[in-house]
């Protein structure tokens, strides 16, 4: 089980886990550089009501850690923060892996040193029922980290909470396709403290069930007046629905968002806030 690979593995090691399914089986990963990486097939861990240490079904803190083609589904804790994984080390890549149907898809912790690239995933459904208890549960959500990269990948379904959630000094979101889908989150992305931001080349769809009328939001939350830079270019973004919807909205004091060549249909406003658009 992967459980008994996290209490024995060195730092170095490779971990190859056969696909299959794997319920209730959670792990601590503390050693540096692994790799775990799905082999014969996708393994698919399923929470079944356990968490790592009432967190996630894996929680890593180790540095320098890939994770490449496994699935995770299913982690609900008291806290209604429960993950596919918790992310507490160092630098995380995660490449072709799928998490659905948790709290949280991945959290990170706010190591001021940490990193995380996502490459070639996909994150959908991972909701907490607002209504019912009054907490947001985000597919993606990136605590105070120094850098956030998602690349080609698949973030669709959240409810109430947002596809992508950042609060990284730096964000790189090159690539993907970021979309409502049968779901309706309040942003697309939410740039949550700002930081030097670049979101590119995306897919970007929102639906006429989300909860406002905005798709990306920058530096809505804690001091305005910081520093930063954000450049939108080359987007695709359709609005689903028949009333305005603005763009990018950007809260921030100190800092100007930049838009370049992005393909706007619909109802939209391309900017509110500082800034220019070209």
């Amino acid at each position: 089980m992967p459980s008994a690979a996290a209490r024995v593995a060195k730092a170095g090691d490779t971990v190859e886990i056969v696909g299959g399914e794997y319920l209730g089986d959670v792990a601590v990963w503390r050693q540096d550089r692994l790799t775990l990486r799905g082999v014969g097939g996708r393994p698919h861990l399923r929470a079944a009501g356990k968490a790592a240490e009432g967190k996630a079904i894996w929680v890593i803190k180790g540095d320098d850690v890939l994770v490449e083609n496994i699935e995770m589904s299913g982690t609900r804790v008291p806290g209604f923060a429960g993950a596919g994984i918790r992310a507490e080390g160092g630098k995380l890549t995660l490449r072709g892996v799928h998490f659905h149907d948790h709290q949280m898809g991945i959290l990170t912790n706010h190591n001021p040193r940490g990193q995380l690239v996502i490459i070639d995933s996909e994150f959908n459904h991972n909701i907490v029922d607002y209504e019912r208890h009054g907490r947001l549960g985000h597919n993606i959500y990136v605590g105070r980290i120094a850098s956030f990269e998602l690349r080609g990948s698949h973030v669709h379904g959240a409810v109430t909470g947002h596809q992508v959630k950042t609060r990284a000094r730096k964000n790189t979101i090159v690539g993907n396709r970021i979309v409502d889908g049968d779901g309706g989150a309040s942003y697309l992305i939410d740039l949550s403290e700002g930081g030097e931001s670049i979101i590119r080349d995306n897919l970007l769809r929102k639906s006429e069930r989300a909860d406002n009328n905005a798709a990306i939001s920058y530096m809505p939350e804690g001091d305005r007046s910081r520093r930063g830079t954000l450049f939108v270019g080359g987007n695709l973004f359709e609005s689903e629905g028949a009333m305005p919807v603005v763009f990018v909205r950007n809260f921030a004091e100190n800092a100007e968002a930049v838009l370049s060549n992005n393909v706007l249909r619909g109802n939209v406003t391309p900017l509110e806030g500082r800034g220019r658009v070209r």
